[in-house]
Formats: structure tokens, sequence, C-alpha cells
């Protein structure tokens, strides 16, 4: 529960597998910053900026102690009871100052149960983003993530990891690297390097539906980005331009599987009116995933850990899984009649097929924001979570779950958002292709908060037909969600919040059903004195297979929390 020392309107959005990360499309262009329509529209220059800014520092560090007891009801079992205790020690913290920028929220929880069918374990989860000025043009920007997340999609987990969770695992994510920007007269240079590494260490194996084989979920993975541009906007010249190149990796322990993407391309800004302009690519782009066998027994089945993740046979020669190789282009428009609004859009070739992809903001005030994104991407789980981890504001607010304390899928900060959700949707060992569509809305205005997320998401997975998992080979999976978040401060002391979620999983196996998830919660949190609080939570949520009896579950808390 959060501290009521000090209460703060927070535009929060929660449980949204909504996906907001600069794709791999995108980053493979400049950013279309149209100077000129900027200039237009541009306030003239504050003249008290400096005091401002020097009034802006600031370093918040709030570490805590909680304690909560949570009660669980399967109301499909004749309403049987389960109740367990936690103790959480965790920290929230904000660093901004000249030359440096941080948020930090992490949290370890300790779950202690009074019966073998709620086991005592240990939870690490928590969300990191810096970045530091090194000198006039270059810094370094760093970020972690921990969590749950369900480690096969095929089968039923609920929206809260409450009690015995078969089908749960932790991951972890890092990534760090150096950024160089610079203006010379009016080109433009800039170039970046990153580096992240992802780990997922899996829970108990789940019960899959009958006529399903296990696949062994992601192990870990290092991934590389490196990508520089020269650019010129529209202003001396009649059009913007802009070349830049980059490179992306990233090595796989399970089955030894790689991406590799090179790409080289040139783009051009047409203004057409002072608040639209054409846009338009074209380069060379050459992606390649890959795999090796796994070793194999007498029988010919593959040998496995006793976690159940395959054995690689280093002697195996590389697999080819995916390879695309050749002339890519785009064209589109971009609209921005105002500082506020933007709208871009292309359409274009890549990946060997058609692609789509664009993004719209409108932001009529501080508070209230609208963002949509169209996305095309090839990588695998440890590549998209580091990106959409990079793509995440060094200033956010992160929200928690108040039943499970498990973080929300969503983080925004003032500048920007980052979303997991479609991320972690399930711990496959092999790249993919993700395309999709997501949406949100979030305000804060009469003191509620409120916030809606709506998307799609479609990945097509890249397996070798001659390797351990030629089921996987071309196989797709669906996503269809939306979620919502009310809160209110009700007065100093005390403040409101519920959440909503809905979610609809087509696995893709033929023999797999698709799962509908439902749920909704509510918590009431109070401040009794000083640093210390207390909070109750109460929330419902379903889970139902298609043609097949779902579960149904009721959960409770009583907590307090002392911050420091």
């Amino acid at each position: 529960m959060p501290s009521l020392i000090s209460p703060r309107t927070k535009i929060l959005l929660a449980s949204a597998a909504l996906v907001v990360w600069p794709t791999t499309a995108n980053a493979q262009m400049l950013g279309t910053d149209w100077s000129d329509l900027d200039e237009a529209s541009a306030p003239a220059a504050d003249a008290d900026a400096p005091a401002k800014r020097e009034r802006t520092r600031r370093a918040e560090v709030s570490p805590y102690l909680e304690a909560k007891q949570v009660f669980l009801a399967d109301l499909d079992d004749g309403g049987d009871v389960l109740t367990y205790s936690t103790l959480a020690v965790g920290v929230n913290a904000g660093i901004t100052e000249r030359n440096a920028e941080a948020q930090v929220n992490v949290r370890y929880e300790r779950l202690i149960g009074y019966s073998s069918r709620v086991r005592d374990r240990d939870n690490l989860s928590g969300l990191a983003r810096g970045n530091a000025r090194l000198g006039r043009n270059v810094s370094v920007e760093a970020g972690a993530y921990a969590s749950r997340a369900r480690t096969d999609n095929r089968a039923a987990t609920p929206g809260t990891f409450l009690g015995n969770q078969d089908n749960v695992s932790h991951v972890y994510s890092v990534y760090t690297g150096p950024t160089f920007a610079a203006q010379l007269d009016d080109v433009s240079v800039a170039s970046s390097l990153r580096a992240g590494y992802t780990k997922v260490d899996n829970g108990r194996a789940p019960a899959l539906p009958t006529g399903q084989a296990a696949v062994p979920a992601f192990d870990d993975s290092v991934s590389y980005s490196a990508q520089a541009s020269v650019a010129m906007q529209p202003g001396r010249l009649p059009v913007g331009w802009a070349v830049s190149a980059g490179w992306n990796r990233e090595d796989a322990s399970q089955l030894d599987q790689r991406v590799d993407e090179k790409y080289l391309r040139a783009d051009v800004t047409v203004p057409v009116t002072p608040t639209l302009a054409l846009v338009g690519g074209v380069g060379y782009e050459n992606v390649e995933v890959s795999e090796r066998d796994v070793l194999r027994d007498a029988s010919g089945a593959p040998i496995r850990t006793a976690d159940g993740r395959f054995v690689v046979d280093p002697a195996s020669p590389r697999l080819n899984a995916y390879d695309s190789d050749g002339l890519i282009w785009d064209a589109g428009v971009l609209w921005r009649p105002s500082r506020r609004t933007s709208l871009e859009a292309r359409y274009g070739h890549r990946y060997g097929s058609d692609t789509y992809y664009g993004s719209f903001s409108y932001a009529p005030s501080e508070r209230m924001g609208v963002n949509v994104s169209v996305y095309d991407t090839i990588s695998g789980f440890g590549g998209s979570l580091n990106r959409t981890l990079a793509g995440l504001p060094t200033q956010f607010n992160a929200t928690r779950n108040p039943l499970s304390g498990d973080l929300g899928n969503c983080a925004f900060g003032t500048t920007g958002s980052a979303c997991f959700g479609n991320a972690l949707g399930s711990l496959r060992p092999v790249a993919f292709r993700s395309r999709g569509v997501s949406a949100s809305m979030v305000t804060s205005a009469g003191g509620w908060d409120t916030g809606i997320a709506a998307g799609y998401n479609r990945q097509k997975y890249l397996s070798s037909a001659l390797g351990a998992l030629p089921e996987l080979e071309g196989l797709v999976d669906q996503n269809y969600y939306i979620a919502g978040y009310l809160g209110r401060d009700l007065d100093r002391r005390s403040r409101f919040e519920t959440n909503v979620y809905g979610n609809l999983l087509d696995p893709g196996f033929a023999l797999a059903p698709d799962i509908y998830s439902i749920g909704a919660n509510a918590a009431y949190y109070r401040q009794i004195w000083r640093g210390l609080s207390a909070g109750a939570a109460v929330g419902i949520d379903s889970v139902k297979p298609e043609d097949a009896d779902g579960d149904v579950s009721a959960s409770a808390l009583l907590g307090l929390r002392y911050s420091f």
C-alpha cells in the first residue's frame, strides 16, 4: 500500500497488457521531428527558465516495511478459503538533478503459508530507469526489471498471482549503454550502443490440455544494439533528409538461438503545408534467425535438464529458422497541427511482406493524454523485453496490484510510457514476428485519475522445421485485451483505487482452447499516524478455457505499511 505522508494526484493505468515501445521498424529511421512545425507553435523563451530548472532538482527516497494478511477463496470448489501472510521491504526513489535522472521502485516479499496448499516462497519485483549526462554530448542510460509472468499461455493463470500458481515464472532483465548526440550547424549527428541481459527462472510445470506437449521455457539471452544517424530538418533545404544504419543481435541459450539484424536506409521529409508532410524511406536489410539441434537419446527424443529445458548439441550445424535479405521501403504522411497533436502513418515492404506501422498522440493538457501505436518487429524474448524497458521514461509512476504486490503491466511518465504485457505473454524459447495495435488514454481531472487501454497483438514464431521444436514453426498466437483504472484522493489522508481487465488469448496450437480472463479489484488506503498507513483490498478473478469449466476466485487483504 502506498505511503500517504505526502498524497499526490497520480495518473495511473494498471493491469493493461499494452505494448508501447520503440519498434525495430521505427528504430531504423531517424525520428521525423519536423522543426518548422515546432518553431511555428513554440512559446517565447522563458527568462526564468534557469531558476525553474534549479527548483526542479529533487531527491526523494522512501523505504518501507509492510505486513499483509491475504484471504483467497475458490468459488468453484465449495468456497474453500486459503489464508497466508506476507512480509515485504521495498523502496521508492526518484532523483532529478542537473545531469542525472533516475526512478526506482523495488520490492522483496516473503510469503508465509499455513498449509500445504500455499507454499512459502520469495518474490522480488521492481522497475528502475536512469540516465546520467557525462559530458556535453554524451550520456549513459540503464534500466532493470523484475516480475512474475505466465510460463505457458496454453495453461490458465489468473490475473493475480495469488496462492499456489504452477504456471508462473520469475523474469529479470537489465540493460545499459551510452548515447551521443550533437548538432553541427544544421546537421544533427546521433549514435547509441546498448547491451542487455534477460533471465527466466522456471516455476513448476503447468497442467496442459490433453494432447499438448510441454515446450521448455526461455532460459536467458544477451542482446546488443548499435545505431547511428546523420540528418537535416527542412529549412535550409526544401526537404529534410536522414541516413541511418544499425545492428541488432540477440544470443539465447535455449537452442543456441541467434537473431541477427543489420540495416542501412535513407529517409526524406517533404513539407506539403505548414502542418502536413510526406515521408518515406528506402534501404537494405538483412535479418537472420538460426538455432542448433539438441542432444538426443537412443530413441531420438531430446534430452532435457531437471527443469525441462533442452541440452543443446554444440556440434550441430546452425539451422536456419528465418532469412530476409533485400530491399526495404516505406512511405506515408506526417501530420502535426500543433505541439500537442501528432500523427504518423506508413505503409511499406519489410520482412518479405507488406508492413504497416505508425503512431498517434494527443495531449490537450498536462492532465490528459491519448496514444495509439501500430507496430511490426522481429526479435527474441530478451530483446523484446530490453527494448520495452529502454522505452520507459526516466521519471515514471509504477503501479502494483494491491493484493499480490506485483508490478502492473504499465508504467507512465510525463514524456511517454512503457508496458510489458505482450512482451511477457508467453516465455517460449524461439524468436517471433510481432504485429499489432495498442491504444491508451489517461486523464486526471476533478480529483479523479482514470485510464483505459485496449489492443491486439499477433505473434508468429520462427523455428526450424529440422530442430527440436518443429511444432513452433509458423505458429501464431493472438491476444486481445482491455483494461481500465479509476482512482481518487478522498482527502489528505485516504485514497481509493480500482482496476478492471479482460483478456482473450488464442494460443495457436490445434488442440489448445482459447482462454478468457476477466477480473476486478478495489483498494482503500488510510494514513494512521506519521509514516504508518493501513490498507484493505478485495478482488475477483475468473479464468475460463473455451468449452470447459473455468475457475472463479475471490481475494481480500488487510495490511499495514510503515514508510521511513
